[in-house]
């Protein structure tokens, strides 16, 4: 039964192909398709098909070998893994059809194909899916360790004033970074002045409060001062409405009038030059 199955499947690649994409278009994620254009979803699909294919007559270490060089390829496309599952679906499914109408199979010898092609498609299916799931983690890593590095970068901008912007949500994890890099930077840039911007933060709760009181608290026992700006009508309001202290903290609501107020605590300001 395997040899006609894989006969069936090698005289067949192209049919196979075709209605595995018409398929997929209609019940795959949508995600899949979003990224890519029309040839290179075929392109990418025909791999796919012909990775399948290959599990019949490649070795083991070279089937792995093949499964993780397309499962890299296709994080980067941003395939989601469903696709990958639901693709392998299709394609035993297709398969069936296929052999039940050119009559490779028959009611009598149905139970051994569904029992072959399980036999084929689990060890697969398991292969895949690992290969996947490390080229994914992998990715997601570095996106992490390259995200660490450019969040919350302290920016000197006078001399002893510095600037940190954030962006994006603030969680513990990141509440840990964004001290270590504040407390580093101002000490590496003799700070006197550091101005923590939150007009990119959309969301300010207790948690993130909470941080950024913590943030600015250490400044202070590093010799430095400390100015939030960036406090936006509905940031002012759920402070009040969350009862947060910000008495010991300097705040402006942007980032020009906070660039003023450090220039006037290290003693200059900014005057019109005439001509």
């Amino acid at each position: 039964m395997r040899k006609k199955i894989f006969q069936y499947v090698q005289s067949h690649s192209d049919e196979i192909l075709n209605e595995w994409i018409e398929l997929m278009r209609t019940e795959a994620d949508e995600r899949a398709f979003q990224a890519m254009s029309d040839q290179m979803f075929a392109e990418t699909s025909s791999e796919f098909i012909q990775l399948v294919m290959s599990n019949f007559s490649d070795s083991e270490e070279k089937f792995h070998e093949r499964a993780v060089d397309f499962s890299e390829k296709i994080v980067r496309l941003g395939w989601p893994l469903t696709m990958i599952t639901e693709g392998l679906r299709v394609f035993g499914q297709i398969v069936e059809r296929g052999m039940q109408r050119v009559g490779a199979i028959d009611q009598h010898s149905y139970i051994d194909f569904t029992a072959e092609i399980n036999n084929w498609m689990f060890p697969m299916y398991k292969t895949i899916t690992e290969a996947y799931t490390t080229s994914w983690e992998r990715t997601v890593s570095l996106q992490k360790i390259a995200l660490q590095e450019l969040s919350a970068p302290l920016i000197p901008v006078f001399d002893k004033i510095s600037v940190m912007p954030l962006v994006g949500t603030i969680d513990t994890e990141r509440a840990k970074q964004i001290m270590e890099n504040l407390l580093e930077g101002v000490v590496s840039h003799r700070a006197e002045v550091v101005l923590i911007d939150i007009t990119g933060v959309p969301v300010v709760d207790t948690m993130v409060a909470h941080h950024i009181i913590q943030a600015a608290e250490a400044v202070r026992l590093v010799g430095a001062k400390c100015t939030i700006v960036g406090i936006r009508p509905e940031i002012a309001q759920t402070i009040v409405n969350l009862g947060i202290n910000l008495e010991d903290v300097t705040t402006t609501s942007t980032m020009k009038k906070g660039v003023e107020q450090a220039l006037a605590m290290t003693s200059r300001k900014i005057v019109e030059v005439q001509e």
